[in-house]
């Protein structure tokens, strides 16, 4: 029988000219070296091709797309073909560290309830590095205000993938990676080492460059099917204002905010069994009020008895409130009606 390999290294590719090379040459230099390294090409019109074929390494398996049909559906054909114990992703533009393979598969050799173990960081050209949320717990309550798992450095369990019919939902592009791990956090535990394994490029045809005002507006809807994992009975309208919530453009009227205070509520209750850190959550409304309530009641423009009154309606609920001095002169400001002119 023929042995599997330990890690199968999947890297779409398309019109990575330019990068290609570096990018190939990170991964036959690591120093874990039982790899397949399964290349598909999404039907490239430059060199990307030409360039890949010259390498004579036994270890490369270059998959050709006739037609263009996008990165989500090259990286399912990635996770049907793959045979290692691990999958190991990679970018054609970016630059993966010497012992990035030798690390991760340590680690997760090491810890059989982690699912999935990502790195961090650096850019291309720049010699900070960006260390990310390390825990399981860390990583969840972070994704509510974003994706903090790098792509181009995740290795995953192939068993976990086989045995739950997981794949990039292509619905979810250009986002398509935070919804996968938002999923895959329900099956087990996500990790992030705190080690540089990863030289990240950032140019201005890459995906989150080019098709950045849709990636934005994805990544909320995973944001709030992360909530929805924890709550089920979220109601329409309450979903429909915690995504204008997340809109940093748009600003809630008070009713608004009203159900969103009373969605925290509810959440806040439903996380009794601890699916987020209990004060990492917590904090993650409090920001929220606090957030409102600067730009609602202490830095407005003209006051009314109404406002006060809004106020102490929902004074109860709140866990962010005004200081003593912040009540007296909305209360001041109210009475007279007082208009900045």
């Amino acid at each position: 029988m023929l042995k599997l390999p330990t890690i199968s290294v999947l890297m779409p590719v398309y019109n990575c000219e330019l990068y290609i090379k570096e990018a190939v040459d990170s991964i036959l230099n690591q120093t874990f070296t039982d790899f397949e390294f399964l290349i598909i090409d999404d039907a490239s019109t430059d060199k990307t091709v030409s360039i890949i074929k010259t390498y004579n390494d036994p270890r490369i398996q270059l998959i050709e797309k006739p037609v263009n049909s996008g990165l989500t559906i090259s990286l399912n054909m990635g996770l049907v073909l793959a045979k290692g114990i691990y999958i190991a992703r990679m970018d054609g533009d970016d630059i993966s560290l010497p012992k990035r393979f030798e690390k991760q598969v340590a680690f997760l050799d090491g810890n059989p309830e982690i699912i999935m173990c990502a790195t961090s960081y650096s850019i291309i050209g720049d010699n900070e590095i960006f260390l990310l949320p390390e825990t399981h717990q860390e990583i969840k309550i972070n994704f509510l205000t974003g994706n903090c798992i790098v792509h181009p450095s995740v290795m995953l369990r192939n068993n976990v993938i086989v045995a739950n019919n997981i794949i990039y939902d292509q619905q979810m592009e250009p986002a398509e990676d935070y919804d996968l791990w938002v999923r895959l956090l329900l099956i087990g535990k996500l990790h992030n080492l705190q080690e540089c394994l990863l030289r990240y490029r950032v140019h201005d045809s890459q995906v989150s460059s080019i098709r950045n005002k849709q990636q934005v507006r994805v990544a909320k809807n995973v944001r709030l099917k992360l909530l929805c994992s924890l709550e089920k009975s979220i109601s329409q309208t309450q979903k429909n204002i915690y995504l204008k919530y997340i809109d940093d453009e748009e600003e809630l009227t008070f009713d608004e905010f009203a159900i969103l205070i009373d969605l925290k509520i509810k959440l806040l209750n439903a996380n009794k069994n601890e699916f987020f850190n209990i004060e990492g959550f917590k904090n993650y409304w409090i920001q929220m009020e606090s957030n409102f309530n600067r730009h609602y009641f202490k830095n407005r423009n003209s006051h009314s008895v109404l406002i006060l009154k809004q106020y102490f309606s929902i004074y109860s609920k709140l866990d962010s409130r005004l200081k003593a001095r912040e009540i007296i002169k909305l209360f001041v400001k109210s009475i007279i009606n007082h208009k900045v002119k």
